[in-house]
């Protein structure tokens, strides 16, 4: 499982198992090695690889299918699909977005953009409110600062 798990990311990284040897500090028999279930990395070195190919140890040590794999995305990123915009520009979101975020009917969200990569983040408004005041909070005031 694991071993499936390194060899399908490192190639998805298009890595070398001497690459990917080298910079977690073992030989390329090593690496070999894992991929073939024949050795198991330890802990430390499990999490040299997760940072390496941007995923958790859980996700590096679970028993997924290739296909499942190769889907990953960095770290903390998800990827639920892709969904059509109607006339009015309204989207769905996918059921499993809206469960991992307890998105709920009635919710109001925050809309994002970003104009060199014409990029579009949606927040739930409580969480974006609590970022900003957090972020108010922290400023000095005119007093702290003179």
């Amino acid at each position: 499982m694991i071993g499936m798990n390194i060899r399908v990311l490192r190639k998805k990284n298009k890595m070398s198992q001497e690459h990917l040897a080298e910079r977690v500090s073992v030989s390329r028999q090593t690496v070999a090695k894992w991929e073939n279930e024949e050795a198991l990395p330890d802990i430390h070195k499990c999490k040299l690889l997760a940072g390496i190919f941007q995923v958790t140890l859980e996700q590096l040590s679970s028993n997924m299918s290739e296909e499942e794999v190769e889907h990953l995305g960095p770290q903390g990123k998800q990827f639920f699909g892709v969904v059509k915009v109607g006339e009015r520009g309204q989207i769905v979101i996918p059921k499993q977005a809206r469960d991992m975020y307890q998105i709920q009917p009635g919710d109001k969200l925050v809309v994002l953009g970003e104009d060199v990569t014409k990029g579009i983040a949606i927040l739930k408004t409580d969480s974006f409110l609590e970022f900003a005041d957090m972020i108010r909070r922290a400023e000095p005031t005119r007093e702290e600062t003179e």
